[in-house]
């Protein structure tokens, strides 16, 4: 099986942005993320750089990394359209149940 042809560089952003997860409160160094993605600390920045420009990442005053609040609006909108579809997934199987009987 062929792999896709694939960016390499937007391969490295979404592994940066990936490994900002559950840094949210205190954040990440630069030469922390370089070590646990196995890549260079300038590869690092300039993928942080690209999350930055995109409203998906931010730097601290620390000079630490996290998710922009973009992302956790993101993650929210999501969870809500979630719940939504439960509810009407729980009203259908509510109805189906009384139906039933």
């Amino acid at each position: 099986m062929n792999k896709p042809n694939t960016s390499s560089s937007g391969t490295r952003i979404l592994r940066v942005l990936k490994a900002l997860r559950g840094h949210t409160l205190s954040g990440v160094s630069n030469g922390e993320l370089a070590v646990a993605l196995g890549d260079s600390p300038v590869n690092i920045n300039r993928a942080l750089n690209t999350l930055i420009e995109e409203g998906l990442a931010q730097k601290l005053d620390n000079g630490r990394f996290v998710l922009s609040i973009q992302v956790l609006q993101i993650a929210v909108a999501h969870s809500n359209e979630i719940s939504r579809a439960q509810g009407r997934i729980d009203e259908l199987n509510q109805r189906v149940l009384a139906g039933s009987r």
